[in-house]
């Protein structure tokens, strides 16, 4: 698995050992990077890579120019694969691991967090997708014009509905990964 563009392009990611981390193929993060890259501009952006596992959709982020990468994961192989490979990829000044549970992370996040991509790439045999999808906006963690990605098996019930005042922009198929994109559009202008 390598970085696809960018700072760290072609360099290789390291994963944690065992069966128990899915990295995003390569062919789904080019088209979910290929896809933003007419809608978010990663210069600067703050990114939250939740269900993180090898880091892969955060370093991705990285190497385009993100400013900041917060990465969450329970496990701790996976929380020592992404420190190895932000410390190879000269990107550790620009990230935070935080090795908990996924909810206490939201809490954690909740008052002082915006960010303007959130990936969500929970495991498919216990996908809290739509109950992680409904914090995020609940907590205000969603940057107005923010973008949310949710990766399941394409074999998975329908994406999350999108909570209130967050849109479902599209939701393509990629090989086994369905990807559910989700928008909270910009402030509306005001008036008088």
């Amino acid at each position: 698995m390598r970085v696809i563009a960018g700072q760290a392009h072609g360099r290789r990611i390291k994963a944690p050992r065992g069966l128990n981390t899915r990295p995003t193929s390569a062919r789904a993060r080019e088209s979910i990077f290929s896809r933003l890259s007419v809608r978010i501009d990663l210069n600067r952006a703050r990114v939250l890579d939740i269900f993180a596992g090898s880091g892969s959709l955060g370093i991705e982020s990285l190497s385009r120019g993100a400013g900041h990468v917060t990465f969450v994961d329970s496990s701790r192989d996976a929380a020592g694969a992404i420190r190895s490979n932000l410390a190879a990829f000269g990107f550790a000044e620009r990230a935070r691991i935080m090795m908990t549970d996924v909810f206490r992370a939201l809490d954690e996040l909740k008052a002082s967090h915006e960010f303007d991509l959130i990936f969500v790439d929970a495991p498919y045999r216990n996908d809290l997708s739509g109950e992680v999808l409904a914090r995020l906006a609940r907590f205000d963690l969603i940057a107005r014009g923010g973008w949310v990605i949710i990766e399941q098996s394409k074999r998975a019930p329908a994406p999350p509905p999108a909570p209130n005042g967050i849109e479902q922009v599209t939701v393509p198929v990629i090989g086994d990964h369905r990807i559910a994109f989700y928008r909270r559009p910009e402030a509306a202008p005001s008036h008088g």
